[in-house]
């Protein structure tokens, strides 16, 4: 039993076959995720109604944004203009993908961290020492032609549901860098004109129940390397939030998105808006699917602090210095989500 569930590529075909998780998955004790200490109180991090974005009220909307991003760095969003059969296709066909058979799943499984459509398990299998409770798939979908070929042709609808869904994400993600832009006072197209070409991924997460789900986790504390994180999830909790030296637990409220900011953010606000640390935890009981869609400027695109935010007599130098969105990807990769201090390699020397 030991060996046929070991030599397995996904922790899915391994999960139901064992009644303890398998040494590789364990961590060390310091590393736990504790859930004992978890904050699980219900307010957990700000909701914005996007509703009133474009009327009277923007002023407002706008503020509640500079107060989450600079205060939280995660927030929800309801009325945020994706159609709710558009997500519950997407969530169906995600479970869908990953209930087919192993010998069909399989077939898109890379361990290449620079494969722009695969299959894969843990974070970064070539890198890591404790492996993580979590299978994905990783898709790039922007521009959507130039990937949609190479995404699973089954299920059937997958291309078709996951185009429509990403395309809806997209739309959505260009109204939250307006109003990101605005809330750091610059030009509403100041954050997208930075990005070059733009670049989009998306994970499908899946998070099989775990037989002792306090030894593991299905994503450990990291940062996301990209600019912002738009995040659906099913009704299972999992993702907490690290706020004032805690955890806290963010519960999934039905037709309602989760944004996060991520490292680029950091570095085009200056550190006025920060990326910020969270990590995913599984359960006994059921299986958990989670789809984050990563925004990102194109690989060739240099970034760097945003120049309106930068005044050396008044004290705000730039932090930062500027690189190109590849070089920090590849850092990003190679560090299996050692990531506190991914963002720190790319500060300016202090004088």
């Amino acid at each position: 039993m030991q060996t046929s569930a070991t030599s397995k590529l996904l922790v899915s075909d391994i999960a139901s076959s064992v009644d303890h998780v398998p040494v590789s998955y364990i961590r060390p004790i310091s590393d736990r995720p504790n859930l004992s200490d978890v904050d699980i109180s219900s307010d957990s991090i700000p909701l914005i109604d996007l509703q009133e974005l474009h009327g009277p009220n923007r002023a407002n909307i706008i503020y509640q944004f500079a107060h989450a991003c600079s205060s939280y760095g995660f927030f929800q969003i309801k009325n945020h203009g994706v159609p709710e059969k558009t997500i519950e296709r997407m969530m169906t066909v995600a479970r869908e993908f990953f209930r087919q058979p192993e010998s069909e799943r399989v077939k898109h499984y890379s361990a290449d961290t620079k494969k722009t459509t695969r299959l894969s398990t843990s974070f970064n299998v070539g890198s890591e020492k404790v492996s993580n409770w979590r299978d994905f798939l990783r898709l790039h979908c922007h521009p959507i032609e130039d990937f949609i070929n190479e995404w699973p042709s089954h299920p059937v609808s997958f291309r078709e549901i996951t185009a429509e869904y990403a395309t809806s994400v997209r739309a959505l993600v260009l109204i939250l860098l307006e109003a990101i832009s605005e809330s750091l006072g610059l030009e509403k197209d100041s954050v997208s004109n930075t990005l070059g070409k733009h670049g989009q991924h998306m994970a499908l997460n899946y998070y099989p129940p775990c037989p002792q789900p306090d030894l593991t986790f299905g994503l450990p504390q990291h940062k996301d390397p990209n600019l912002i994180t738009v995040l659906l999830q099913d009704e299972v909790s999992g993702l907490q939030v690290f706020k004032d030296g805690k955890w806290i637990a963010v519960h999934p409220i039905p037709n309602t998105f989760v944004v996060n900011m991520g490292d680029q953010m950091q570095v085009l606000s200056n550190d006025k808006y920060k990326s910020v640390l969270h990590r995913a935890v599984v359960n006994s009981n059921k299986e958990r699917i989670s789809i984050p869609t990563f925004y990102c400027p194109s690989f060739d695109a240099v970034v760097g602090p945003q120049q309106e935010l930068i005044n050396e007599e008044e004290d705000s130098p730039a932090i930062y210095r500027s690189f190109t969105y590849a070089e920090y990807y590849e850092k990003f990769w190679d560090r299996a989500l050692a990531t506190e201090s991914c963002i720190d390699s790319f500060k300016v020397p202090k004088a």
